[in-house]
């Protein structure tokens, strides 16, 4: 069976292994007090230019925005979000869990925009209906699009005016920021919005994602929410390691070096508008590069998509029959009930996936 479904279904980057390995003898303080989340978070804020953001490692998607958002409202206030979101979608109620209602709005191309936003926020009218506080985007979308950074701006300058809070989900950042349709660098979208995470279990880590909080009433007293909420790891170290192998930048890399991300697997210096270069980066680029060739070969086949899409995931249209015959040897998800005949499904690349997966799905839907 060739795995598609999703960019976690493998471990984690040999090279992540390698580090966990190499410190799993060592004692240190638990619950992320430790010098690998201490040296981690340092990277980080290096790299996004928050010197004084709040770091926080998180054991994952769910956890990490269940956590930000119950901790950012107050029980009578609401998320705004696309109607596709993970937090809306697939979190089988868990914000709505903490007492917070989520406003979900229909989006486009699974994209909020600033005039969706408005008008979702009218419907906070008096202490009769839930509050408007905070607004909650993917980058990417569940449906793998982008936001442009003149959107990202358009969103965060109407949050401000309305005094909304902008939250992102990290979740496939590195797929993201290296798509070649990425025009909004880690640094600007750090400084556009109160807190984001960037995700670790979908690019190469075990499990893990670091939330960044540059909004300091957000970073008050948050770990105390991160306990609460039971998302603090006792051997809170072991998410540190895995963010210093991700994230350590290579030392004397140049544009003209290739970098080896994993057994067999090199992948292009290219890593959108950023020039930071590290295993995370290399890691999205090979996922990115891998969708690439899925969506070339099957529009070459003939095929249409449910949506267009830049980053690792990919969704074709394909005849309900084919799909049934590719299901033998292939796992993957079907996104979207049967219509004319055609299924919409969802292919997803990710650290491990090869280019000969990737061409024995093509050499079946090609013949």
């Amino acid at each position: 069976m060739i795995y598609f479904r999703s960019d976690y279904s493998q471990g984690a980057h040999p090279k992540v292994l390698e580090a966990l390995n190499a410190t799993n003898p060592e004692h240190t303080d638990g619950y992320g007090i430790d010098p690998h989340c201490e040296h981690a978070a340092a990277i980080i804020r290096e790299m996004t230019g928050l010197p004084d953001c709040g770091v926080h490692f998180m054991t994952g998607g769910t956890s990490c925005n269940v956590t930000v958002i119950a901790a950012a409202l107050r029980p009578y206030e609401s998320v705004i979000a696309a109607r596709t979101a993970h937090i809306y979608v697939h979190e089988t109620g868990a914000v709505e869990g903490t007492g917070h209602r989520v406003t979900a709005v229909p989006g486009v191309n699974g994209k909020l925009t600033a005039e969706l936003i408005r008008e979702a926020y009218r419907e906070g009218e008096d202490e009769h209906t839930a509050m408007p506080r905070m607004v909650y985007l993917s980058q990417p979308t569940e449906t793998g699009t982008l936001y442009s950074r003149m959107e990202m701006q358009s969103i965060a300058t109407l949050c401000r005016e309305l005094g909304l809070l902008l939250y992102v989900d990290g979740a496939r950042l590195g797929s993201a920021l290296c798509s070649a349709e990425n025009d909004l660098s880690l640094q600007e979208l750090a400084g556009l919005c109160d807190a984001f995470y960037i995700g670790g279990t979908k690019n190469g880590a075990l499990f893990g994602e670091a939330l960044v909080i540059r909004n300091q009433e957000l970073n008050d007293h948050f770990r105390w929410m991160i306990k609460h909420q039971g998302g603090m790891l006792a051997k809170g170290r072991l998410l540190g390691v895995q963010f210093e192998a991700l994230l350590a930048p290579y030392p004397g890399r140049t544009d003209a070096q290739s970098i080896e991300a994993g057994a067999e697997m090199l992948c292009p210096d290219r890593v959108g508008i950023n020039e930071y270069r590290c295993l995370y980066f290399d890691i999205a680029q090979h996922e990115n590069r891998l969708a690439d060739r899925l969506r070339k070969g099957l529009r070459e086949a003939g095929f249409r998509f449910y949506c267009e899409t830049s980053t690792n995931q990919v969704f074709p249209l394909l005849p309900a029959a084919l799909v049934e015959e590719l299901e033998k040897d292939f796992f993957f998800h079907r996104w979207a009930p049967e219509q004319d005949g055609l299924i919409p499904i969802r292919l997803v690349t990710g650290w491990g996936t090869t280019e000969e997966e990737v061409d024995a799905f093509l050499g079946r839907v090609q013949t």
